[in-house]
């Protein structure tokens, strides 16, 4: 018997994926965008390197704090919704399976076959069946607060040491155009990684990442040069 072609999908990468470009990306733009609006308003480069030094630090633990409550809230809408499903099936399991019923009916099936396949998924798991076709909770896409936390938080921390390291490495006459050139470099490759990571076409995450990157520095940089002109 010939066994099957193997399929290589990724969405069980999506929870860590996500949080991980998030965190770099917000890592690169904010720390070059602050190194960049700093050095507009003409201080000096231990002040450059104490602001980027600071929004690292600052920046990965906001990421972290902000990904743990903003996951754990999604997990707990979860929890929540399977343990009413649970009291549902409890209750009256006679109308929870002509509801998942109807679901597969709505997929294409016949009512008799419809009503076969929930009824031998149920006998299986009729908790997992409703969870993943009624309320679309599954392992692989379920909320995990900690592999985002950290995720967010380790590539946030990488991505501003990119722009930071640059500006260290650069005199200052020179480090507003070096540090927005290498950045921009940075938010492409990253753009680029994250789509191939994903399986996606990666030179159109690469332009969509780079602009919005470009954009922020950009804004950033204005605001600094306004604001160490006034003063």
């Amino acid at each position: 018997m010939r066994l099957p072609h193997p399929e290589l999908h990724r969405t069980d990468r999506i929870g860590w994926l996500r949080a991980a470009v998030l965190g770099a990306n917000d890592g690169i733009v904010s720390t070059a965008s602050l190194v960049v609006g700093v050095a507009a308003a003409n201080t000096g480069s231990n002040d450059i390197l104490v602001a980027g030094v600071a929004g690292l630090v600052a920046g990965a633990m906001s990421m972290a704090a902000g990904e743990y409550v903003s996951v754990s809230s999604q997990a707990d809408t979860e929890k929540a919704d399977i343990e009413r499903e649970r009291a549902e099936l409890s209750a009256d399991p006679v109308h929870e399976h002509a509801e998942l019923a109807a679901i597969y009916e709505k997929r294409g099936l016949d009512p008799t076959l419809a009503s076969q396949v929930a009824d031998q998924l149920m006998k299986h798991d009729a908790l997992g069946a409703h969870a993943r076709d009624e309320l679309g909770i599954s392992d692989t896409l379920s909320a995990r607060p900690v592999q985002a936390a950290f995720a967010s938080a380790g590539t946030f921390a990488i991505g501003a040491a990119m722009p930071l390291l640059t500006a260290v490495l650069t005199p200052q006459r020179a480090l507003i155009p070096v540090v927005v050139a290498t950045s921009i470099l940075f938010l492409a490759l990253l753009g680029g990684f994250g789509a191939y990571a994903g399986g996606a076409p990666w030179f159109k995450a690469a332009v969509r990442v780079t602009f919005w990157g470009a954009l922020a520095m950009a804004i950033t940089a204005g605001v600094g040069a306004v604001f160490g002109a006034a003063v």
